[in-house]
């Protein structure tokens, strides 16, 4: 008899979305299930994306004291957390970094800044350090808040290659964790970046205390969206957040969200960013056996992530490869 999850894949490559009852069952997988779930998952995977999986990393260009409220956010000026704080580190800076993620592996460089946008003299900087990256011939990324399409225009001229910006949750759990902008502000620079013509990257935040069916409308908006890639960040409460309380996920949950994302967004990268150390600890390549084509190297914004030759020689280990620039 051919397994439940081995018959949904088939449905998912043939092209069918995964109905209300398909999302409960993978949410309530037993163990004895998880991993052919997770099989499955990959199967999924690997029709898209084969062995190859897209490392790329970030710099956190400028850090602390924002003006948004979201409640898991250490930089947000809100909650009094002892966060770095610094103005906007410049184009020198940028590149430093992106050299040395380049001979680390990666494939994409992004120029992450805390705050909802930019001023007009650190936006001119970002355009010169979006140049430099280019020439290093990486593909140059930003997440640096809600910016108005000849904003995103302008960046995309100067040769950069994705834009990111989260959704962080479902629309109807988003009120919970962010009061300062609205989610239709979020889901129009989506949109913005999409009609630019850029790489896309938006995703989410788990484990803040969402359920199932809000995991899954989260992904239902994304493949709305047409976004390209899904970055897949896990909820390390951080002390002084309003979320400081929250428990960990556990590496079996976050496992089963990873699968739940692949079968309901079959042909999106899925990139596993922040949060992986703290989730699934040495267990380093986990994400990678249950769906995911895609990881974050090198630190986070205010957390410092795993070694990164670790990472490269558990993906050799596992018969994994880069993904070229």
């Amino acid at each position: 008899m051919t397994h439940h999850f081995t018959r949904l894949a088939d449905d998912v490559l043939g092209g069918k979305a995964l109905t209300d009852d398909d999302v409960r069952a993978i949410a309530c997988a037993a163990a004895e299930d998880a991993a052919r779930l997770h099989a499955e998952a990959v199967r999924i995977k690997e029709r898209a994306f084969g062995k190859a999986v897209g490392l790329c990393s970030i710099i956190n260009a400028k850090s602390g004291r924002c003006g948004e409220d979201c409640r898991f956010c250490a930089q947000s000026a809100h909650h009094g957390v002892n966060s770095p704080e610094y103005p906007f580190v410049g184009a020198q800076r940028i590149l430093e970094a992106a050299r040395a993620m380049q001979a680390a592996g990666a494939s994409r460089f992004s120029i992450v800044t805390s705050g909802k946008g930019l001023s007009e003299a650190d936006f001119d900087e970002m355009l010169r350090a979006v140049r430099g990256i280019c020439d290093l011939g990486l593909r140059a990324d930003a997440s640096v808040g809600i910016l108005t399409a000849d904003q995103l225009a302008a960046l995309r001229d100067a040769g950069l290659s994705g834009y990111h910006h989260n959704l962080e949750t479902a629309r109807s759990f988003f009120p919970t964790i962010c009061t300062t902008h609205s989610y239709d502000e979020d889901v129009q620079t989506v949109r913005d970046a999409v009609d630019a013509g850029l790489m896309v990257c938006c995703g989410g935040l788990f484990g803040m205390g969402e359920t199932w069916e809000q995991r899954a409308e989260l992904a239902r908006t994304l493949a709305d969206l047409g976004v390209h890639s899904v970055p897949v960040n896990f909820l390390h409460p951080i002390p002084g957040t309003p979320l400081a309380s929250r428990p960990l996920l556990s590496a079996g949950e976050a496992a089963g969200i990873i699968a739940l994302l692949r079968f309901m967004l079959p042909d999106k990268h899925i990139r596993i960013c922040g949060g992986r150390p703290a989730v699934f600890g040495e267990d380093r390549m986990r994400p990678l056996l249950c769906g995911a084509s895609g990881l974050m190297i090198g630190d986070y914004l205010t957390v410092q992530g795993n070694d990164v030759a670790a990472d490269r020689a558990d993906m050799d280990a596992l018969g994994l490869c880069p993904e070229p620039a």
